[in-house]
């Protein structure tokens, strides 16, 4: 029996099909990037611890008419960051968990706290303030999609304390929900309504 050995034009096929083969999984790879499912970045900023609520007792009035009355707690003015709002994460595509803080800084400037992080790593995954509503299960995975968002930038990791600034002309009373948005998939993988 006769042995049949490849043709030049048949081996020339082979070597287009092969090299279309590598190029499609390099393709595949940069927009996948499956690599991040095994790479944790974690990342510990220190995140402002929140003042305290100080009550003193009012000064007595020293007026002759007045009558003597018992104190008064009167609230001092805060000397340092407040939560203004506070949620916890939940999970959406990706499991996650962590608790979320809006602080405001003395000097008016405000913050978001993404404290105990942890996510799966993801490609183009960013920190969203949403003005839509946090719901549970696969159904809230897209929901931030159909409302405005404000991007406070990409996640600048998967574990841990992190903090992004938040613009001065952001309403709070109208964005009140942390998305982590994967912008590349359009899908959620984790959101926390603010309370």
């Amino acid at each position: 029996m006769a042995r049949s050995w490849p043709t030049k034009r048949s081996r020339w096929w082979w070597g287009i099909g092969a090299s279309i083969a590598v190029v499609a999984l390099v393709v595949l790879g940069l927009i996948f990037q499956p690599w991040l499912l095994f790479i944790d970045v974690r990342v510990d900023d220190e995140i402002p611890a929140s003042a305290p609520t100080v009550s003193a007792p009012a000064a007595p009035s020293t007026a002759a008419t007045a009558p003597t009355t018992d104190p008064v707690d009167v609230v001092e003015p805060q000397t340092g960051p407040v939560d203004l709002l506070t949620g916890a994460l939940i999970s959406h595509e990706h499991e996650t968990s962590g608790t979320v803080r809006v602080i405001e800084n003395p000097d008016g400037s405000r913050q978001l706290a993404l404290i105990g992080l942890q996510t799966t790593n993801g490609p183009d995954v960013h920190v969203w303030l949403s003005a839509g509503p946090v719901v549970e299960g696969r159904e809230g995975w897209f929901t931030a999609a159909g409302y405005d968002h404000v991007d406070l930038g990409p996640i600048e990791g998967n574990l841990g304390d992190q903090l992004y600034d938040i613009p001065a002309d952001v309403d709070l009373s109208v964005f009140r929900t942390v998305d982590l948005w994967c912008v590349q998939f359009g899908v959620s993988f984790g959101a926390a309504a603010l309370t």
